[in-house]
C-alpha cells in the first residue's frame, strides 16, 4: 500500500494530458501574455492584503513590519524561482498539486490539492468580506445607506454584542429582523460579488483578462497616488518620529514590540503575499508558458513587494502605529481628520480597494476550478470536474461549485477565521514545492524557457544555517531557553515545590521542530548537495510557518484529516494510476 500511496506520474504523461495543442479542441484557449500573467498576479497579491490586513499587522510589528515585509518576500521569491521550474516543465493547470504529484507522489498530491482549498476558495471568503466593507463605506459616502444587519456576518454580529465591539455590528445585531427567534443578518454585498465574479469567469478567460487587466491599471495608479501624498505629508509635516515610538520601556525603536511582535504579523503580512503562484494556474491558457509564467510570477512579485514596503512605511509614518488595533480600512484611515486630514484621498481609497479586491476574487475564483479540473483528469475527483463548456472554454461545473464553495460559508463566518487558515495552508504548499524542486531530474538548457541555476549548497546551506543560530543568540541571549521556556524563577509556586517543571513546561513546538528540521537539512545537504535556492525556500517558508497559532495548526490538521478521509474514500481506489488508465 505505501508504494501506491507515493505513486508519481511522469511529466510526459501530465503534458499529454494538458492538452498542449494551442488550438486544442476541448482544451482550455491560450490567449494569455507575459503582460496579462503579470497583471492576473499584481491583481491578486495587491487585494484585502494592502487594504485589510495591513492594518493589524502594523499594530502587531510596528514599522518593523517593514522588515517582515522583505523576509516574506525573499522567502515568496525562492518560492518562486522553484514554482518557475516546475512551470517550465509541466506547463499545464493545477499549479502545486500538478508539482506534487510529479515529484512526490499522489498522496502528498492530494494533500496539496485539498490545501489549496484553504487558499483559492476560503481566502477568496475573507476578500469577499473585505470587499463587502469598503464597497460599503463607498456608497455611504455616496449617500446610499446599506442596513448594518445586510453588510456584516451573523458571527461578527453576535460577538460584538456579547463581548463588545464595532458599533455597527452591535447595532446590526440589535435591530435585525427576525424569524421566529433568528436574527437575519448576513453580507449581502459579499454574496453579490461573488456571484458576479462566478458568472464572469464562468464566461471566459478572455473577458477576465480584460476586466483584470483595467482594473490593475487603475488601482495601481491609486496606491501610488496614496505613497506620495502620504510620503509627502510625512515629511511636510514632521511625522518622521513614528518610525521609531518607544516601547515599554520608553526606548525608540522601529521594533517596539520585539523581534516576537513582528513575527505576530506574519499571518496578515503572508496573507498580502498569496496570489502570486495562482499565476501558474493558467498555464494551458498562456501562449507561452515555459517563458512567460516563470516572468509573470517573478515580475508581479517583485513590484508588489515594492509597493508593499513603501506602503507600511506610510502608515507606520502617518499615524502611530498604536492606532491600528482594529482598523479594517488602514489607507483610508491614515487621510482621516484626526489624523493626515485629507478627506478627498479617502473616497479614492474607497474606490482603490473595491477595484482592488475586485481583481483578487476574480484571479483566485479562476485558480480553483483550475485545480478541481486536474484532480478529476487524475481520478481523484468525480469527472464533472473536468468538463469543459463547449462555447465558453472555461471548466464550467468546477467554477459553479467554486462559487458555491465561497458562497455558501459566507454565511455561517467570519473573515477573522478564514485569514490565518488561508496562510498556514499557502505556506504549507510552498514547502512542498520547494522540497519537490529537489526531486526533479537534471535537464538540459533550452533556449527561451526558464532555468533554475543549480547552486551547490553542501557548505553555503549549513553555514546559512549555523548563521541563522548565531544571529538569534546574539539578538537575545534567551531565545533557546524561552523556546523551551527554562525559566520559572519568577513563579512562586515553583520555586515554593508546589509546581514542577512539567505543570509550567510551554515549549514553542514549532520553532523546536523548525531547528531541528534545519539542523537534519544542513547535515543532508553535505551529503546530497542540493540546490541552494530551493533550500533556501524551503527553510524561510518553514521559518514562517513558526509564526502560526497553535488555533491555525488544529484547524489545519482537522482540514487535512477531513480531506484524507475522502482521498480514501473516493481517490485512492478511482485514481488513473490505480486503475491503470496511466
Amino acid at each position: 500500500m505505501a508504494n501506491s500511496l507515493f505513486r508519481t506520474k511522469k511529466i510526459e504523461n501530465i503534458l499529454a494530458e494538458g492538452s498542449d495543442d494551442t488550438h486544442g479542441g476541448g482544451g482550455l484557449k491560450r490567449v494569455l501574455t507575459l503582460r496579462d500573467l503579470t497583471f492576473f498576479g499584481i491583481a491578486a497579491i495587491i487585494g484585502a492584503g494592502s487594504f485589510s490586513s495591513l492594518g493589524a499587522a502594523v499594530f502587531d510589528g510596528g514599522p518593523g513590519v517593514a522588515v517582515l515585509f522583505i523576509i516574506t518576500a525573499i522567502a515568496c521569491g525562492f518560492t518562486a524561482l522553484c514554482y518557475s521550474e516546475f512551470a517550465s516543465r509541466i506547463p499545464v493547470a493545477g499549479s502545486a498539486y500538478t508539482y506534487a504529484y510529479a515529484s512526490f507522489g499522489e498522496l502528498f498530491a492530494w494533500i496539496i490539492g485539498w490545501a489549496l482549498i484553504m487558499e483559492y476558495s476560503i481566502g477568496n471568503i475573507y476578500v469577499a468580506f473585505s470587499w463587502s466593507d469598503y464597497f460599503t463605506s463607498f456608497m455611504s459616502k455616496v449617500g446610499v445607506h446599506i442596513p448594518n444587519w445586510l453588510s456584516t456576518s451573523y458571527v461578527e454580529a453576535k460577538y460584538a454584542a456579547t463581548s463588545g465591539g464595532n458599533p455597527a455590528d452591535i447595532d446590526a445585531w440589535n435591530n435585525a429582523p427576525l424569524l421566529g427567534s433568528l436574527r437575519i443578518i448576513f453580507d449581502l454585498p459579499a454574496l453579490i460579488i461573488n456571484l458576479l465574479i462566478t458568472y464572469l469567469v464562468y464566461r471566459g478567460i478572455k473577458e477576465s483578462r480584460n476586466f483584470s487587466n483595467i482594473m490593475v491599471m487603475l488601482k495601481l495608479a491609486v496606491v501610488l497616488l496614496v505613497i506620495l501624498v502620504g510620503g509627502y505629508l510625512i515629511f511636510s509635516n514632521g511625522l518622521t518620529f513614528n518610525w521609531t515610538p518607544p516601547d515599554d520601556n520608553g526606548v525608540r525603536t522601529v521594533m517596539p514590540n520585539g523581534f516576537g511582535g513582528v513575527m505576530a504579523a506574519v499571518s496578515g503580512v503572508f496573507f498580502a503575499y498569496i496570489g502570486f503562484d495562482a499565476v501558474s494556474v493558467l498555464a494551458e491558457e498562456s501562449k507561452n508558458p515555459q517563458r512567460d509564467l516563470p516572468r509573470g510570477m517573478i515580475l508581479s512579485l517583485v513590484i508588489c513587494t515594492i509597493v508593499y514596503i513603501l506602503l507600511s512605511l506610510v502608515l507606520t509614518g502617518a499615524v502611530n502605529y498604536r492606532k491600528f488595533d482594529g482598523v479594517g480600512d488602514p489607507l483610508a484611515f491614515i487621510f482621516e481628520k484626526q489624523n493626515l486630514n485629507v478627506g478627498w484621498m479617502q473616497l479614492f481609497v474607497a474606490v482603490a480597494a473595491v477595484i482592488a479586491m475586485t481583481s483578487v476574487l476574480l484571479v483566485f475564483q479562476m485558480g480553483q476550478p483550475r485545480i478541481w479540473m486536474s484532480m478529476s483528469r487524475d481520478g481523484l475527483l468525480p469527472p464533472a470536474f473536468q468538463k469543459i463548456h463547449k462555447k465558453y472554454k472555461t471548466p464550467s461545473f468546477a467554477t459553479i461549485i467554486t462559487g458555491l464553495v465561497v458562497g455558501l460559508p459566507i454565511l455561517f463566518t467570519d473573515k477573522n477565521f478564514v485569514l490565518d487558515f488561508t496562510s498556514i495552508a499557502t505556506l504549507f504548499a510552498f514547502v512542498l514545492v520547494c522540497g519537490g524542486v529537489l526531486f526533479l531530474p537534471a535537464k538540459e538548457k533550452i533556449s527561451g524557457r526558464f532555468h533554475l541555476p543549480y547552486i551547490n549548497s553542501q557548505f553555503i546551506f549549513p553555514l546559512v544555517v549555523l548563521g541563522g543560530i548565531i544571529t538569534a543568540y546574539s539578538l537575545s541571549k534567551t531565545y533557546f531557553s524561552d523556546m523551551f521556556n527554562f525559566d520559572f524563577s519568577g513563579n512562586a509556586d515553583y520555586v515554593a515545590g508546589k509546581l514542577s517543571f512539567m505543570d509550567l513546561a510551554t515549549p514553542n513546538i514549532t520553532l523546536i521542530i523548525f531547528w531541528i528540521s534545519a539542523l537534519i537539512l544542513a547535515v543532508v545537504t553535505m551529503f546530497k548537495k542540493y540546490s541552494l535556492i530551493p533550500m533556501m525556500g524551503l527553510i524561510t517558508c518553514m521559518y514562517l510557518l513558526t509564526g502560526m497559532t497553535k488555533n491555525n495548526w488544529a484547524w489545519f490538521i482537522g482540514w487535512l484529516i477531513l480531506g484524507l478521509i475522502i482521498y480514501f474514500l473516493y481517490g485512492y481506489k478511482k485514481s488513473r494510476l490505480a486503475t491503470g488508465a496511466v
